[in-house]
């Protein structure tokens, strides 16, 4: 399932594929993950999804807070079906549809994850749009999504979950950013 080389830059592939099967064990060191509330964009398939199983591993909460409610012909994963295997690995699931662009809807879902879970303790910005089209090939309306999910969304999710983090003692924000433009 994380061999879509369209999603990342090849390169990352082993990294994904090496992140989801990586087994630490049960800890309940002060580094743990066990009940820690995640929050993660772009979490319905490829480095998201890999970062909330791993996680899951440890008996964390993780939201997954993606757009895809659907399946997609070409692509894997919903949040749906990324709950499920979130639970199935021992953490607790939450599926939140979100735009990253959209701010209630940004804030909807934070407000749903606070709600079941109890706070955020850690901000995974994963989601991100890429475009491996020469430059003069990139029109402007695909120019706009990248940097409207990448930029601005990243922004605005670490906006509305800063509030919460602040609450947390071991507060992580991590922003993961795919940038594919090819300038010839």
């Amino acid at each position: 399932q994380l061999t879509h080389s369209f999603l990342r830059p090849p390169s990352l592939l082993p990294v994904m594929k090496n992140l989801s099967e990586v087994d630490c064990g049960e800890s309940t060191s002060p580094r743990s993950l066990h009940g820690k509330t995640l929050f993660i964009t772009g979490a319905s398939r490829g480095i998201g999804l890999a970062i909330g199983l791993r996680a899951a591993r440890e008996g964390a909460n993780v939201a997954i807070a993606a757009k895809t409610i659907t399946p997609h012909p070409k692509l894997p994963g919903t949040i749906f079906t990324a709950a499920e295997e979130i639970n199935k690995a021992g953490g607790r699931g939450l599926a939140l549809e979100v735009d990253v662009r959209d701010e209630s809807s940004v804030q909807n879902a934070v407000d749903a994850c606070v709600k079941e879970f109890g706070g955020i303790d850690i901000l995974i910005n994963n989601a991100s749009a890429i475009s491996l089209t020469p430059t003069e090939a990139t029109d402007m309306k695909r120019y706009d999504l990248m940097h409207h999910i990448n930029t601005r969304g990243t922004f605005l999710c670490s906006k509305v979950c800063l509030p919460h983090l602040k609450k947390s003692a071991n507060a992580v924000r991590l922003s993961l950013m795919t940038i594919g433009l090819c300038l010839i």
